[in-house]
């Protein structure tokens, strides 16, 4: 019953809804490759495997999943990240963009969470479709050229509506903003949700699956 209200949540939504690399730490390749056959199994099985493992910030596994059904049902593409830890969220995003024909530009700030999610990439299989960039993101989300037709913000709260106001030009219409915590009342949190609901332009609302919340808001024009 969990699974198929989460599937009707983000169903309900997208029925609304109709790289130059700079100098850094980078992994990934400029396109994807061809897809492994095999990818599906091996990333259910690392996925499955750590599902109680993740520490440092990671989201929890429903939300990954959540995250993974959007980007697959709306045939996004060109996402970014802001906050990768050490990559549970980015291994959700990155294998539905592994069957989109899509790929992930995730920022870390952190050396120890990034290099332990280089590594969670390689074991997952889903290292060719992550491009993960290591520094501030206060000036990496200004440097990245984009478009980009999905966001995910789990970094900073006191900085969401910066980041979002910064990628505003780069999302396509069509394109999703999400945010992570959006339902612990971190700082920063109430401003960034006032703000997005206010944004005559785009249609947000709020999945629930987990008591931490996503906030996911669309481009309409």
């Amino acid at each position: 019953m969990i699974v198929k209200r989460r599937s009707l949540i983000v169903l309900g939504f997208v029925a609304i809804c109709v790289a130059s690399l700079p100098p850094g730490t980078v992994r990934g390749q400029a396109t994807p490759p061809p897809r492994d056959p095999a990818l599906d199994a091996r990333v259910k099985a690392f996925l499955d495997g750590a599902r109680n493992d993740w520490r440092n910030l990671n989201v929890p596994y429903d939300d990954g999943q959540v995250l993974h059904d959007l980007v697959l049902e709306k045939g996004f593409k060109r996402g970014l990240e802001i906050g990768t830890s050490t990559g549970h969220s980015a291994i959700w995003i990155a294998w539905a963009m592994s069957k989109t024909g899509g790929r992930l530009v995730t920022l870390e700030i952190d050396k120890g969470r990034h290099r332990t999610a280089l590594a969670n990439f390689e074991a997952s299989g889903v290292a060719p479709y992550v491009d993960a960039r290591l520094g501030d993101a206060h000036s990496l989300v200004k440097e990245v050229p984009g478009p980009f037709d999905f966001v995910f913000s789990d970094a900073d709260k006191e900085w969401y509506t910066r980041y979002f106001k910064d990628l505003d030009p780069k999302l396509a219409v069509g394109g999703c903003f999400t945010a992570h915590n959006v339902l612990q009342g971190m700082a920063g949190i109430r401003e960034f949700v006032d703000y997005v609901r206010a944004r005559p332009d785009y249609q947000t609302v709020i999945d629930r699956t987990s008591s931490a919340g996503i906030s996911i808001s669309c481009k309409t024009r």
